[in-house]
């Protein structure tokens, strides 16, 4: 009889199982993904959502007709923000990944959210795994008094967990963080491949059958994607992210991933004493403290989801002391810099191969939007020519590699948002300035290719 083998491996990134180590995982053709994990006491996943042992005859299909929903099956969270990028709120029976690097303010945003629907008279449930009932505390007496039915636990049992969670039924609980979670029938440490996508498939389970909305931390990793396998994604219902600086008290939330809502959608916060607190303008936090009078310097509008948010662009062109250009882009795309660099050149006969370029975008955002093209060019070209742009000038436009400014999407929506901030001149694609009504208070310029551009602002 032959032996079973003690031992499979797993890729990292999409769940794939094999008998023997591979170079390259070939379901998702990625290399050095294959991890080695014993291979005894297997999970089994036979139990219906919410831990119910199926039996014959209980699987029945539904009509659409049949299913009924309300506005009850959504919960705010107490921060609008943080509904914007959910897409209007909890919905009951979620599964939420919350990621970010450590110490960004995940347990903390979590906490706050447990404290605001335990206030709003919610049955909530926070389980930590890697922090004390004490140090839990410590940290809910710095963010304000927590009233109502919020009941905390420590363990990292996923049995005793789920004991717990189909006897006091609570609303919505929150597992803080995944990778401390581990099965006892799973002989694999915690946070490894098998761990982390059991305990997630029985946290779905009991979401999905017993109606609780579920929110659960993950670390990431040094490349800023979330440990552990890549199909725990895709088994959650949203994913958000935390960016930004730790030593910066501006927080930026984003959905990668959402069931319910838009993915484009962000929000903006702001650490304090106290805790999070949302950012409800944050045009107004990203054009603080702009140059003036300083070349190189343009106010851009981009939309995020449904809202525009209006940032500055800077770029300095400075000629290299080295036989190489440097180019350095902080903030956006660096080869969307090198490639409107070379529009430049081709198109409008600017020497600029013997110029060092660096762009960034002012107040730590990470965008890559095309409409933010024509702002990175007359920037450069600002900076090139060491003439500043008017201060009270936007600039959106998407530059193709002839030199034409494209047409973008919600053009009146960018235009409005720069009237309401003061700005009194807007250059925008030819496209969209004529299908746009005239907006008293603020004059439309509209440019057809790059070069119009130039000549109109600078």
């Amino acid at each position: 009889m032959a032996k079973a083998k003690a031992s499979v491996f797993f890729c990292r990134e999409c769940g794939f199982e094999s008998s023997k180590w591979m170079g390259q995982c070939p379901a998702c053709r990625q290399w050095n993904t294959m991890v080695e994990e014993p291979a005894a006491g297997k999970a089994k996943t036979s139990s219906s959502p919410g831990g119910s042992i199926r039996r014959k005859g209980q699987v029945k299909p539904a009509l659409l007709s049949e299913i009924s929903i309300d506005e009850q099956d959504r919960m705010s969270t107490g921060f609008g923000e943080l509904d914007r990028v959910l897409g209007s709120g909890i919905v009951i029976g979620s599964l939420v990944l919350v990621g970010g690097d450590p110490g960004i303010g995940k347990s903390t945003i979590l906490l706050q959210v447990c404290r605001n629907l335990a206030k709003e008279g919610k049955k909530v449930l926070y389980i930590s795994g890697e922090e004390s009932l004490k140090q839990i505390k410590l940290r809910a007496n710095r963010i304000g008094e927590v009233t109502g039915d919020l009941r905390f636990l420590c363990e990292n049992n996923l049995g005793d967990i789920r004991e717990v969670m189909e006897a006091e039924k609570p609303e919505v609980v929150v597992i803080d963080s995944i990778q401390t979670m581990y099965m006892e029938e799973i002989t694999s440490a915690p946070g490894s491949v098998s761990q982390v996508r059991e305990c997630t498939n029985v946290l779905m389970q009991l979401a999905k059958g017993m109606g609780i909305a579920v929110f659960i931390v993950g670390h990431v990793t040094k490349e800023g994607v979330v440990a552990g396998p890549r199909v725990l994604e895709h088994m959650v219902d949203t994913v958000l992210y935390f960016e930004g600086e730790r030593t910066a008290s501006y927080r930026i939330l984003r959905a990668v991933k959402n069931r319910f809502g838009s993915t484009n959608e962000i929000g903006v916060f702001e650490m304090q004493e106290e805790g999070l607190c949302e950012v409800e303008n944050p045009s107004e936090f990203l054009l603080s403290g702009r140059p003036e009078d300083a070349s190189g310097a343009v106010v851009a509008c981009l939309m995020e989801g449904t809202r525009s948010i209006l940032l500055e662009v800077q770029a300095l062109v400075t000629e290299t002391n080295f036989g190489l250009a440097r180019r350095t882009a902080a903030g956006t795309d660096f080869n969307r810099v090198n490639l409107l660099m070379a529009v430049l050149e081709k198109r409008c006969r600017y020497d600029l191969g013997r110029f060092d370029a660096y762009v960034n975008i002012a107040g730590g955002m990470k965008l890559s939007e095309p409409a933010m093209d024509l702002a990175i060019i007359l920037a450069l070209i600002s900076s090139y020519k060491d003439r500043p742009v008017d201060p009270s000038t936007v600039i959106f436009g998407e530059v193709g590699l002839a030199g034409e400014v494209r047409a973008v999407s919600m053009a009146d929506h960018r235009v409005y948002e720069a009237k309401k901030l003061g700005f009194t001149t807007c250059v925008l694609p030819r496209l969209c300035m004529e299908k746009l009504k005239p907006v008293k208070g603020i004059r439309l310029i509209g440019v057809a290719n790059v070069r119009e551009a130039i000549a109109a602002v600078l």
